[in-house]
């Protein structure tokens, strides 16, 4: 029989921890998820690809108001200017700016009382920083020299500080922030490669992640719970599936495979099991320089690809109905648990109205957000399950 201990009173500062770390890590976790929202939007809108130049567009801090005839930059014989699609690429690339200052900000307020460590971490930031003009000027060794250089820093940091004050966990958050970064070039520059658009969704999932997990710990909200060990094992058992899950996702919109079965639901394009090409389907590593827009795989490779898409789903929803029926067992967790179920059933109507309706702009954008959500609800009892001391 599970026993709860009385909830102790939050306490909105974790000792050792800048008494205003937990509002800007909330900051930082909400600017994180309109990111990823928007970073969906801007992909689904097959606006990745308008600013061809990083990090600038069309040589410009902002975007361009005009066409390309009135705008002298070498981008323009890469791709024309569409105004409309520039302005969300360039304003997705801002936000994600801003919330790398916060970042920023917080590994400095973690590692303030490391010997060396706000050295360190700025240490890193300058030699990140120096890394972009160089690129922008085609000195590209050295840019990645230096790129490489600030995240061993950031590495090494990590390895060597404990969490106690939360440190360890803001300086791995930059270092992934960082690459982050570099993925969102490498979208552009590498023409949306498949492999890169996934690993980009799931690096910002995973900043995503770490910021909550951050901020819940530094707001220091534990729920105690005397079988809280074997529950944190089944929130990390069904984070793996949701993981796993979001990655075949990703990898589903990379390769343009979201509507490979047609509109048809449960089947797919009249079949149960229609002719699919699994091998073809899943090479993840294919040549630099190609232009992946719309996608270059045959019928057979996309149908596998949903196919495999689609079987997850239904162990991932499986893994997290199981969850919430053991979370509404347990006593000051029904809520989270009907939160948990509502999410995952909703998540399941959205794939099914992305496929029926064609892929309209907002459910897929929203199917986006979902996953986001079930990912900060998991992340959340992870940081704040704790057994009875």
């Amino acid at each position: 029989m599970t026993t709860q201990a009385k909830p102790p009173a939050i306490r909105y500062a974790k000792p050792g921890v800048y008494r205003h770390f937990h509002r800007i890590a909330w900051l930082a976790v909400a600017l994180a998820l309109g990111v990823i929202v928007f970073g969906a939007f801007v992909r689904l809108s097959n606006a990745g690809l308008s600013c061809p130049d990083w990090p600038t567009c069309y040589g410009r801090a902002a975007w361009p108001t005009a066409t390309s005839g009135a705008i002298d930059h070498v981008a323009t014989a890469i791709r024309p200017v569409e105004v409309h699609k520039a302005w969300r690429e360039q304003l997705h690339r801002m936000i994600a700016g801003s919330l790398g200052v916060l970042v920023l900000v917080l590994a400095l307020l973690a590692a303030r009382k490391r010997p060396r460590g706000v050295l360190q971490v700025a240490a890193a930031a300058v030699l990140v920083a120096l890394a972009i003009p160089l690129y922008m000027r085609g000195m590209h060794a050295a840019a990645s020299a230096l790129a490489i250089a600030g995240e061993a820093i950031l590495l090494f940091a990590a390895l060597r500080w404990s969490n106690i004050d939360l440190s360890r966990t803001a300086a791995l958050t930059l270092a992934v922030i960082i690459f982050q970064a570099l993925l969102g070039m490498w979208t552009v520059t590498w023409l949306l490669k498949p492999i890169v658009v996934m690993g980009h969704l799931l690096g910002g999932l995973t900043t995503f992640a770490l910021l909550a997990w951050m901020a819940w710990r530094a707001t220091h909200s534990p729920i105690r719970l005397a079988d809280a060990l074997q529950l944190r094992r089944w929130v990390v058992a069904v984070l793996v599936l949701l993981a796993v899950q979001i990655a075949l996702g990703g990898w589903t919109s990379a390769n343009y495979a979201a509507l490979a079965c047609a509109n048809d639901f449960p089947k797919c394009v009249g079949q149960w099991w229609p002719p699919h090409d699994f091998r073809e389907g899943f090479v993840l590593w294919r040549g630099i320089g190609v232009d992946y827009e719309g996608g270059i795989l045959d019928g057979a490779s996309r149908i596998a690809i949903q196919l495999v898409h689609r079987m997850m789903a239904v162990v991932a929803f499986t893994g997290l109905i199981a969850l919430a029926v053991r979370l509404l067992r347990t006593p000051g967790l029904r809520g989270w648990a009907v939160l948990l179920a509502l999410l995952a059933c909703s998540q399941v109507a959205l794939g099914i109205a992305n496929v029926k309706l064609s892929l309209p702009l907002d459910v897929a954008v929203a199917h986006n957000a979902g996953a986001v959500l079930l990912l900060f609800v998991l992340v959340s009892l992870l940081a704040r399950l704790r057994a009875i001391d």
